[in-house]
């Protein structure tokens, strides 16, 4: 099998793996080396979103001794399988490095024959670029539950990051879908790679990114609510850069996964995206954001704006004299926004004009900010309404929902409890 054919089948085979993001980590390549690392983002390119930019992502192999029934590449599917020698590997990515094809690698593998087996495989490629090539660039390698804690070192002190797929939201479907799998096993790589952060392991230059994880989402019957009550533990617990939630891609028939013909559940990840953002950057709770009576995204509103609608009592807010962490939770304030308000209203009181210019997304502000800065549309008042323009503004196909186009002459509904049902199922 040539290279090519090899590049064809293991970067196919890598595509459903999305635990991979910027580096941050800033390294030059000492005298005689290549390639460099930027704190931004990989290499030379930047990305304010997280995203990899121009990363060769390949499998070491497809071939697998595990039978995942979510997985491509379990042992029982029947599809073509490559592997990649350590030295095709090195000189692959540096050859596609010198076109300017990529500028960094990210080294998943399938499971060929033992986790340690594997692992070493992975080292000596890697080995072979940071000594032979003396490649300076980002790499992102992953780690394979049940490797020992030795190869993991040598691992870490190659890579930029680690991480370890944690794969499903909880124990049993783990058991379930991938019976040969334990997850004491999957949740070890990340055990140790956050004790030798506490013990000055970064310093030491093991994984100097950090870690990150991926779970697959609609595969199996969790709550969003258990999705991001775990995401939180992990953010707590092992100190994760980043945890990645991928929507499942029906590959195989199975009467315990979804159907073939369905589509990837691509708006609940998109929700669970947001939901992960509130917790790292706008210090919410997993059970501020949903709770056990609701333990499901609204399908019609991001999270912040559903929490907003739902809590009427922390509403209005004083863009003038709230806390910072009080403007953090008013819907269409970043965190960006909120510093510069900060730093604004020592000059001048602010109006809805002045929002604007300092980054507020005023369209949704307005309706939960002090002033009339929203005319006579707020939430405390006309929290029903509210809702609906919401909805309008984050998508227009909501408005096959109501009855009446104009929202102003929408309808009012009655008490509470029929505010929240909008508010929680857009109904």
């Amino acid at each position: 099998m040539t290279i090519e054919e090899k590049l064809k089948i293991l970067t196919d085979g890598a595509k459903y793996d999305a635990a991979c993001t910027s580096s941050g980590v800033a390294r030059i390549a000492s005298e005689g080396g290549m390639g460099s690392t930027s704190m931004g983002g990989i290499c030379h390119a930047f990305s304010g979103d997280g995203r990899c930019i121009s990363l060769l992502k390949i499998l070491l192999s497809n071939a697998c001794c595990y039978d995942c029934a979510y997985c491509v590449n379990r042992v029982s599917n029947d599809v073509p399988r490559a592997t990649f020698t350590a030295e095709e590997i090195a000189s692959l990515t540096m050859n596609m490095y010198r076109r300017y094809y990529i500028e960094g690698l990210f080294l998943s593998s399938g499971v060929l024959g033992t986790p340690d087996n594997t692992t070493q495989q992975m080292i000596k490629a890697l080995e072979l670029l940071r000594v032979k090539y003396k490649f300076c660039g980002y790499i992102h390698a992953k780690a394979i539950p049940g490797t020992s804690p030795d190869l993991l070192e040598r691992l870490g002190r190659l890579a930029d990051r680690v991480s370890s797929n944690i794969e499903l939201p909880s124990s049993a479907s783990l058991r379930l879908l991938a019976p040969e799998k334990e997850r004491r096993d999957v949740l070890a790589p990340m055990s140790y790679i956050c004790m030798r952060h506490e013990d000055g392991g970064v310093r030491q230059g093991f994984v100097r990114a950090g870690q990150s994880t991926q779970m697959i989402i609609g595969a199996t019957p969790e709550s969003d609510l258990k999705i991001i009550r775990l995401t939180e533990g992990l953010y707590g617990r092992y100190k994760l850069k980043r945890v990645f939630y991928s929507a499942y891609i029906p590959v195989a028939d199975n009467s315990l996964l979804p159907a073939l013909d369905s589509k990837p559940p691509l708006l609940r990840e998109h929700r669970l995206y947001q939901a992960d953002w509130l917790m790292r950057f706008y210090h919410f709770k997993a059970d501020e954001i949903l709770d056990e009576s609701h333990p499901y995204f609204n399908e019609f509103l991001d999270p912040k704006c559903n929490w907003a609608v739902n809590h009427p009592e922390f509403f209005p807010v004083d863009v003038n004299r709230a806390s910072y962490e009080t403007l953090l939770r008013v819907p269409g304030v970043g965190v960006k926004s909120a510093r510069r308000i900060m730093v604004a209203r020592k000059q001048r009181r602010l109006d809805i004009f002045q929002l604007a210019k300092l980054g507020v997304v005023v369209k949704r502000a307005k309706y939960f900010v002090e002033g009339g800065m929203g005319g006579k549309l707020n939430a405390a008042d006309h929290p029903e309404r509210v809702v609906r323009e919401l909805i309008r503004g984050e998508n227009a196909r909501q408005l096959s929902l109501f009855d009446d186009k104009d929202a102003g002459s929408a309808p009012l509904l009655g008490g509470k409890e029929d505010i929240r049902a909008i508010a929680r199922t857009g109904k």
